[in-house]
């Protein structure tokens, strides 16, 4: 990917990080959504194919396209590593692709947000100058994943294929406390956007 200042956004499962990148994109960050960018990779012929040839015709929704669901069901198990591992071998390198293309077309002094579930995982983190934690108690988190329609258990199973919080949270350099209050946690955000801005501006070279 091209080398530009990159805001890296980590936490748990439905701990705000898609509202920390989006209040970072209203300060001026250009948001990187790896999640809409891998819903469009699900749409390559070659990726639909591979996923054809692992799972088969069950996986295809009624519009002939992958159901995403039908491929969660396969990957988010507690036994299904290998699964999990396939479909992020054919999914990532293409991902990282699209968003580094997305990063050329900007202009040359963008800060980018990249909001991306497994940015650690994926080593995505390689590419970003800073790492942020957003910190959610488990109740709250636990409710917005079952706006989602999700069990406590199917959040659980999803978030041990990821890597702990307690490690997420040693690689962030900055951590944000997002209580349910969006007015808090915006100016949390905001603070702390003002500082980096001001660490670049004097930055020497």
């Amino acid at each position: 990917m091209p080398h530009a200042p990159v805001i890296g956004v980590v936490g748990g499962i439905a701990s705000g990080k898609s509202l920390v990148s989006k209040i970072l994109e209203s300060l001026g960050a250009k948001r990187l959504d790896a999640d809409r960018v891998g819903h469009a990779v699900l749409k390559e012929p070659e990726v639909v194919a591979a996923l054809l040839e692992r799972w088969g015709s069950a996986i295809l929704a009624g519009d002939g396209q992958i159901d995403r669901q039908q491929v969660a069901a396969r990957v988010f198990e507690p036994s299904a590593r290998e699964e999990l591992d396939f479909l992020e071998a054919v999914t990532h390198p293409r991902i990282a692709t699209a968003l580094g293309e997305e990063m050329a077309q900007a202009p040359a002094a963008t800060i980018f947000v990249l909001d991306a579930a497994l940015l650690l995982e994926a080593r995505w983190s390689d590419m970003c100058r800073w790492i942020v934690f957003v910190d959610a108690p488990w109740p709250a988190r636990l409710e917005r994943a079952r706006q989602r329609g999700w069990t406590a258990e199917q959040l659980r199973c999803r978030e041990s294929q990821q890597l702990p919080l307690s490690e997420k949270r040693r690689r962030a350099h900055r951590t944000f406390s997002n209580d349910g209050s969006i007015d808090a946690l915006t100016n949390q955000v905001t603070a702390w956007w003002q500082q980096i801005q001001s660490d670049l501006t004097n930055a020497p070279g």
